[in-house]
């Protein structure tokens, strides 16, 4: 007779099958209809299913002690297992070749629908690509964009803190179980992502730091985003492994230009050789990105139909502009008289770079009419 698992214990004792990975499991859920299925298999149904020997040992004399801890971890507030037979998976991620088949997540798993652009980078920046990162960050994140990364040192930290710094979530995917934080030293950055985005892993609590298991990573990173942003990177980063990731995955690829002298531009100038887009504004990211948002975006607005989340959650691509102070600003600079941007810069005290973004935004939702380089609000 077939064990009788309840959905929650099946998707932990499989995912923590030695030899099983997202692909695996998918095609194990296809051959047996159900997750609890698998879990229940006998030796005999599994090994006819090529899993490997451990995996079929496992399944049938789990590690129980871990398996508990599994739960527990699970069962406190704020933590969330989202499986890949669940309407709660990511659909870009669902979409994506060699997807995980689950995700452990500590903080909102809402914000994983919502449109990404994934920043990553050297894990020992220049002073300039720390504010190159800090900078675009904080302009995509107000632009309504999530920004996702790996919670690294270098980049990946500048990124996360520029969009917390900015009042929007972000999300960090990790290469350890969601209860490790590496390094130790970004543990205070860990726990104010979860509070304001989410920490996203495919391994289960308890997992620690290998090497093996930072690419895959990387995977995720760019699969969950529409487009993947590399700010510095040696010819041997790791971030190129995210670039070429999310060019398999038929993402976007960004990269910023930089001194040819400085050995951390050497990696952007391969990848745009290799056909990643060149960019210089957080503007031009948010104009490649946008027709993918608005895709997402009606993907999401259907699951909200169906679903409550979180009644203050942006749109997929923008929040809402009379939400956030400097959207105030720029409607209050704005007048039904066109204006450069120079000038609007000069009202409201932003950047010429972070009014671009807004600027972009705001034309798409109808609400700014754009001609000759300058804007006015358009009329009802």
């Amino acid at each position: 007779m077939t064990p009788a698992f309840d959905s929650r214990d099946a998707w932990l004792r499989v995912v923590r099958s030695p030899g099983l990975g997202g692909v695996r499991i998918r095609q194990l859920l296809e051959r047996f209809g159900s997750i609890q299925a698998v879990a229940g298999a006998s030796g005999a149904q599994l090994k006819a299913a090529g899993v490997p020997a451990a995996a079929v040992d496992w399944l049938a004399n789990p590690d129980r002690v871990a398996l508990a801890g599994d739960h527990a971890w699970l069962d406190q507030s704020g933590h969330h297992l989202l499986t890949c037979d669940s309407d709660d998976f990511p659909v870009l991620l669902q979409r994506a070749p060699r997807a995980p088949a689950a995700l452990f997540v500590d903080g909102d798993p809402q914000w994983l629908w919502f449109a990404q652009i994934a920043i990553v980078g050297s894990r020992n920046p220049t002073d300039g690509g720390i504010a190159n990162a800090r900078d675009f960050s904080r302009t995509l994140a107000r632009s309504g964009l999530i920004v996702t990364s790996g919670l690294a040192d270098g980049i990946d930290a500048a990124a996360h803190h520029a969009a917390l710094d900015a009042g929007k979530p972000t999300i960090a995917v990790i290469a350890t179980g969601p209860d490790i934080v590496y390094p130790a030293r970004n543990r205070a950055l860990a726990q104010a992502i979860a509070g304001h985005g989410a920490v996203v892993s495919e391994y289960p609590p308890g997992t620690p730091a290998q090497r093996e298991h930072f690419p895959m990573r990387n995977r995720i990173i760019a699969s969950l985003a529409l487009g993947t942003l590399v700010v510095e990177a040696a010819q041997r980063s790791g971030a190129l492994i995210t670039a070429r990731e999310a060019a398999e995955a038929g993402r976007e690829v960004f990269a910023l230009p930089g001194s040819i002298h400085n050995p951390l531009a050497k990696g952007c100038h391969r990848l745009i050789r290799d056909g990643a887009a060149l960019v210089e504004t957080a503007q031009e990211i948010v104009q490649a990105l946008a027709p993918q948002a608005a895709q997402l975006a009606t993907a999401l607005r259907g699951r909200l139909a169906v679903e409550t989340l979180d009644a203050d959650a942006p749109d997929a691509l923008s929040e809402a502009p009379e939400e956030d102070d400097d959207y105030r600003r720029l409607r209050a600079a704005l007048g039904h008289d066109p204006v450069p941007i120079d000038v609007l810069a000069q009202r409201t005290g932003l950047t010429v770079d972070t009014l671009s973004s807004m600027l972009v935004l705001m034309e798409l939702d109808g609400r700014v009419a754009a001609a000759h380089g300058r804007y006015a609000l358009r009329r009802a």
